[in-house]
């Protein structure tokens, strides 16, 4: 079963909670099945990654990883502010995300 996510790949979120609170950043992926997003430069951890082919370097690398999407909420492109969303309705029967604060389309 696929549960709705309030946010889509290359929204701009801010982080409500942990130890990145209130830096923002760019969705760069969606996992509506687990609820999580990953926001780019945000919770980052350290992977330890072997070497696959000849030649190729292995060794520690710094690589964003998934937080719980409740704990992001997307910033208006229009006034700048962390918002919730709406759904709007228009008259040729589309429908579109708006922000809660200033109403502009997301």
């Amino acid at each position: 079963m696929m549960k709705k996510v309030h946010v889509k790949t290359g929204d701009t979120v801010v982080i409500l909670s942990g130890k990145d609170k209130g830096k923002k950043g760019t969705v760069l992926a969606v996992s509506p099945k687990e609820g999580k997003v990953i926001v780019e430069k945000v919770n980052m951890v350290h992977k330890h990654v072997k070497p696959r082919r000849m030649g190729e370097p292995g060794g520690i690398i710094e690589a964003e990883s998934a937080l719980y999407a409740s704990k992001v909420q997307i910033v208006c492109p229009r006034c700048k502010q962390p918002t919730r969303i709406g759904h709007k309705i228009y008259e040729d029967g589309t429908k579109g995300r708006v922000c809660k604060k200033c109403g502009e389309a997301l």
